[in-house]
């Protein structure tokens, strides 16, 4: 077992405390007052000289200084936000607020970083560069990353990189997956209403039908992926919503879709947002019907830099060991932490944290979700290590 491992598993019980402190008080995105004033309270009482608040209005930042920065600073982040969902009964730290859930791992998230926080501010005088401690608002979403980054979150703290671990668990507990290039998809929804002409169900031909516009618009969307973007650069289009009518012998004056759209290259996301139009704009008038549409951009894809990943994973195998940390597949899910690494190069990884024996196996932002506590450590002792990791000159940028 490595030294940083060691250290981070005697915090262990701390590190679960302070995740399930934090799980049972969720806050939604923007929403995180408590949560931000734990964090800046435990940041302080670990020895972190320089904390800030109100960053993008619920952010914490926490900075500790490396007594010989010869490199530029580092940036760790973590997510902070919970979900609107209901937590099954009966678990010892169970949410206490109605309809509010960490159901996506962000509790376990910030007890990481603030573990994190205490193994760096005892290792000082071994640092090489500042790390930036990172205590995101609003990951749900809402942007919470770009906010940070609107509010100078880099420019101030002079951060040149940036890293991330994910806790995930549909992998098993303790195993990081990591990888170079594009790991998670860009997002998008759309919105279309078909507006056509209401009438009597047994007198169609008196009406313009928006549900066979509607129906016709879902099957000419399967050609946008199948048709037009290359094989091999992954790409879905999906209809998750389809409204229209009250009765069985009414047509309706509309229809309503409302979908998704993922994807990991910049122009293949453009020829999905194009083509989603033509093709539900096209099936509405090949039944009279008009199409309105409505695109509404979410995150940019997640994109790692070769060096930043390379030194993530050296880091993960320093706390892990090389048979847990796998090249990871790309995911089709999002995450605002792209915003980060489209402005300086860095990593983002997915630590295991699930355990069928314990029955700790539902997916995320389910009401069954839990996160198997022994990996938090892990974590914390991940972020720790690449912070101490000096940057190969031979592979930056």
């Amino acid at each position: 077992m490595s030294e940083l491992r060691a250290a981070a598993q005697r915090l262990a019980s701390e590190i679960v405390a302070w995740r399930r402190e934090l799980h049972r008080h969720p806050e939604l995105g923007f929403e995180e007052h408590r949560t931000a004033a734990f964090v800046a309270d435990h940041l302080r009482r670990l020895g972190v000289e320089e904390v800030r608040t109100g960053v993008a209005r619920t952010g914490v930042l926490g900075i500790v200084r490396a007594h010989d920065a010869s490199e530029p600073p580092v940036l760790l982040r973590a997510d902070m936000d919970a979900l609107p969902i209901q937590e099954i009964e009966g678990r010892e730290y169970g949410s206490t607020v109605p309809g509010r859930m960490h159901a996506c791992g962000h509790d376990g998230h910030t007890a990481m970083l603030l573990g994190a926080a205490a193994l760096l501010v005892e290792r000082r005088e071994a640092l090489c560069r500042d790390v930036v401690l990172c205590f995101q608002p609003a990951e749900e979403g809402l942007g919470g990353a770009q906010q940070m980054i609107r509010d100078g979150v880099l420019e101030s703290t002079r951060a040149a990189s940036a890293f991330a671990v994910h806790l995930w668990s549909p992998f098993p507990a303790g195993q990081l997956h990591v990888r170079s290039g594009p790991v998670m998809a860009a997002q998008d929804e759309f919105l279309a209403r078909f507006v056509g002409r209401g009438g009597h169900g047994a007198l169609p031909h008196l009406a313009l039908d928006p549900v066979v516009a509607a129906s016709f618009g879902i099957v000419a969307l399967q050609t946008v992926v199948s048709r037009f973007a290359d094989p091999i650069r992954p790409a879905v289009v999906t209809v998750g919503s389809l409204h229209a009518g009250t009765a069985p012998n009414v047509i309706p004056d509309d229809a309503r879709l409302h979908g998704t759209m993922r994807s990991f290259h910049e122009d293949v996301r453009e020829i999905l947002r194009t083509r989603a139009r033509e093709a539900l704009d096209g099936a509405a008038r090949a039944v009279g019907c008009t199409c309105e549409f409505e695109l509404r951009p979410g995150y940019p894809a997640v994109v790692n830099d070769e060096a930043a990943t390379a030194a993530l994973r050296s880091a993960a195998i320093e706390i892990l060991g090389k048979d847990n940390v796998v090249e990871a597949d790309p995911l089709a899910a999002a995450e605002d932490f792209a915003y980060f690494l489209q402005r300086v190069p860095g990593a983002f990884a997915l630590l295991g944290a699930g355990n069928a024996a314990r029955g700790i196996d539902a997916p995320h932002h389910s009401p069954r979700f839990d996160v198997d506590e022994t990996v938090l450590p892990l974590g914390s002792a991940i972020h720790a290590a690449v912070a101490l990791s000096r940057p190969d000159p031979r592979r930056a940028g």
